[in-house]
Parts: structure tokens; C-alpha cells; sequence
């Protein structure tokens, strides 16, 4: 019964913090600062009506409700906000150069600062001389050569920190600073194990440790809880516009317009601070993925061979199985398949 209990708690867990609180934080700011001058508009007459004697229940059921709702709809609301749902092309082409120039700019910033250090002592080869020219002669890192000239060791980590929310290989990249920071460890199985683990994402968590498993909702967790706050932010600042834009409601409009401000002042903060805890998430895919491909090939009946090239075509054979019509090209996964006889098997 504790283990159910324990198990049930972690799952709700994930949706309280993640969906359910932020709900009910943009909840409490609709209903002290709009909700008093919303009561005149035909929209939110009824739900005044309806929350007049039972506020805490009315309240906590309608946090309730919509966290479930934003729950069930999260996967929109990350592609809109990664720039795959309701972009134009144009706009997603002309984010995915612009992200393309800013990993480009931050990889020769870093370059040029490891280069400028290995000039102050013996043994820079003649390339590497001849790069350390060319980068401080170019134009694009000019605006950053005095800065970072004066960095530190901990303004190269951040510097660090921010390239390394990019994904590796420009055919990756995202048209916003979520997408791309989400993408890096969406592709980081394919990249270092030709493993596509978002093809085999559900097999990878059935059999990858517990802990690793529960590393990835817990470090979800905080991505969920910026990106339901920064929805619900849009939401209350859209009912804030309705307020200043009724004739009836002239009273209201010096508290509108303030929470109109400090919300709009609040979503750059939230979007970076979703992008920012992204990084724990990272890590937590990318320790499920180097721990659990072990499990996912005993539970396919496969060795992992000892060459890291092998081991990399291998995965890459069984990414191609559930994502193409089989082909007889797969019968050459049975070089790498367990005999029935094999000692690690749970044979009687």
C-alpha cells in the first residue's frame, strides 16, 4: 500500500507543481486585481455570479480544472512556444538563421578565448595562429573582443552554458531559444548512439532504472511550471485588455492597466527561466539515455557490442524498424541478437 501511495503522490506530483500551481496563481491574480471590474462583461458575469459565497471552493476548482485541461493540451502549448505549430514559414526560417548566427558567434567567441589563452604560452601550431587572426579580425565578434578580453572564468562557463542549449548539427535547430534548447537533447541518442529515442522514447522508459525515470519528470517539472505561468499571464493580460477597452468599466481601468504592465514585464522572465531550467532536464535524458540503452537492448534481446561503432549501427538498425515497413535489410540485427542459451537471460 506504501509503494501505491508513494507512486500515485509522484505522478500527481508532477501535475500539481507543474499545471495546477501556476494555474492557480494566475487565478489569484484575475480574481484580486480584473475579476471586480470583469463583472459587468457579458463573459464574466456568470462565473462572478457562480463564485459568489463559495470563493475557496469555486477557486480551487476551477485551478483544478484548467491545470488539467493545460495538462492534457501541453503538447501544443510546447510547439507553439518551440516554433513548430502555428508559425509561418517565413518567420520559422528567419528564427532558424537567426539562432544559426547566434551558435555560430558564441562557438567563435569561446574559440577565439581559448586561442588568446594558448598564445600567451608555447606550442600554438601555425593553424591555430592563423584561426586567432582571422577571429580577431572578424567583423561579427568585434562588439564582443573588449568584453571578452576582461572575461572571467565563470563568464566563459556562461558563455558555455548558453552554446550548449543548441543542438549540435545546424539541420537541428529551432526557430526560438526553447525549441533549440529542447532539441539538444531531443537528438543527443541519435548524435552519440544513432539511437532515436524520441522514436522509442515509451520502450527506453519501461526499462531504464526508476530513478532515471523519475530525474526526468521531476526535472520536467520546472520546465511545465514557466511555460503554464507564462500561458496563464497571456490569458490574464488578454482579460486585462478587455477591462480597458469596456466603457464600463472606468473604475477599473487604473488596475487593469497596471496588471497589464507587470504581466508584460513578466513573460520575457518566465520564457527565460523555461529555458534556463531546461538544462536539469537535459541532463536527466541524457544520464536516461546512457544508462538505460543497456536495458532497452537485454529487453529487445540484443547484445550491445564492445566497439562504439557497432554499438552505434545497431541502434541505428532498430530505429529503422518501427519507423519504416520492414525491410530484409533488418535481418542484420541477428548478429547482434542473444541465443536463447545466453547467461544474462532469465531462463529456468
Amino acid at each position: 500500500m506504501g509503494d501505491i501511495a508513494k507512486g500515485a503522490l509522484g505522478g500527481a506530483w508532477s501535475l500539481l507543481v507543474g499545471w495546477v500551481l501556476p494555474t492557480a496563481i494566475n487565478l489569484a491574480v484575475l480574481t484580486t486585481t480584473l475579476l471586480p471590474s470583469l463583472r459587468k462583461v457579458p463573459p464574466f458575469e456568470h462565473a462572478s455570479s457562480l463564485a459568489e459565497g463559495r470563493g475557496a471552493l469555486a477557486f480551487l476548482t476551477a485551478s483544478l480544472m484548467l491545470g488539467l485541461v493545460l495538462n492534457a493540451l501541453q503538447n501544443p502549448l510546447y510547439r507553439i512556444l518551440e516554433g513548430y505549430l502555428l508559425w509561418p514559414s517565413l518567420a520559422y526560417e528567419h528564427g532558424c538563421r537567426r539562432h544559426q548566427e547566434i551558435r555560430r558567434i558564441l562557438t567563435d567567441r569561446l574559440r577565439l578565448m581559448r586561442l588568446e589563452r594558448r598564445a600567451a604560452g608555447p606550442g600554438l601550431s601555425a593553424i591555430d595562429r592563423a584561426d586567432l587572426a582571422l577571429l580577431r579580425h572578424s567583423r561579427h565578434l568585434t562588439r564582443y573582443q573588449s568584453q571578452d578580453q576582461r572575461s572571467t572564468v565563470t563568464r566563459r562557463a556562461l558563455l558555455q552554458e548558453r552554446l550548449a542549449r543548441y543542438p549540435v548539427d545546424d539541420s537541428h535547430l529551432a526557430p526560438t531559444r526553447l525549441g533549440n534548447a529542447i532539441r539538444r537533447f531531443e537528438v543527443y541518442a541519435y548524435d552519440r548512439y544513432q539511437l532515436d529515442s524520441q522514436l522509442l522514447w515509451n520502450e527506453l522508459t519501461s526499462t531504464a532504472p526508476e530513478q532515471a525515470r523519475r530525474q526526468v519528470d521531476t526535472a520536467r517539472t520546472s520546465v511545465d511550471f514557466f511555460v503554464c505561468l507564462l500561458y496563464g499571464h497571456l490569458a490574464v493580460l488578454l482579460a486585462a485588455v478587455v477591462t480597458l477597452t469596456s466603457t464600463a468599466n472606468a473604475a477599473g481601468a487604473p488596475a487593469a492597466a497596471a496588471t497589464a504592465v507587470v504581466l508584460a514585464a513578466l513573460l520575457p522572465v518566465w520564457y527565460r527561466c523555461a529555458v534556463s531550467a531546461t538544462d536539469e532536464w537535459a541532463a536527466a535524458v541524457r544520464a536516461l539515455v546512457n544508462v538505460g540503452r543497456h536495458p532497452l537492448a537485454a529487453s529487445l534481446g540484443l547484445n550491445i557490442p564492445k566497439e562504439i561503432a557497432a554499438e552505434r549501427t545497431m541502434w541505428s538498425l532498430v530505429s529503422r524498424l518501427p519507423r519504416i515497413p520492414y525491410h530484409e535489410n533488418a535481418a542484420a540485427l541477428d548478429h547482434y541478437r542473444r541465443s536463447p542459451a545466453h547467461p544474462n537471460d532469465n531462463t529456468t
